[in-house]
């Protein structure tokens, strides 16, 4: 009986080995994407895929490209070109124009509006 009680405090004694578990380890998940080996990655770098739904011409500038234009708050048939139908100026991405251009036609517009030339909004009409 005393062997059997000896026994039981021994046993309660002896630490058992626990085993930790790594904290910061990562697994393959199910739904990740499987890796592409490295001369895949170097010529889908080298191939150009437009972001958006359309590719689009670089414009030039109309006043860069005829010399003998000339940009006046007068000409009003000109500066219509470049004021959308509800009277906003339009900006150089849909226009073309220049830095330089863009900046010479929009104080012209506004010169040509305050002189009653071309309307403010499309509510203003004569």
């Amino acid at each position: 009986m005393e062997e059997k009680i000896e026994k039981a405090k021994v046993e309660t004694t002896e630490a058992k080995p626990t085993v930790a578990k790594p904290t910061a380890v990562r697994t393959e998940r199910p739904y990740s994407r499987p890796s592409r080996p490295p001369q895949d990655r170097d010529n889908r770098r080298r191939t150009f895929k437009p972001r958006g739904k359309f590719l689009f011409k670089k414009k030039v500038c109309f006043f860069c490209k005829n010399k003998n234009a000339v940009i006046d708050y007068k000409d009003v048939g000109l500066l219509k070109r470049f004021v959308a139908e509800s009277g906003k100026i339009t900006p150089r991405r849909f226009t073309g124009a220049c830095t330089k251009h863009q900046r010479k036609i929009a104080v012209e517009i506004k010169k040509a509006r305050h002189m009653a030339l071309i309307q403010y909004t499309d509510k203003h009409k004569y």
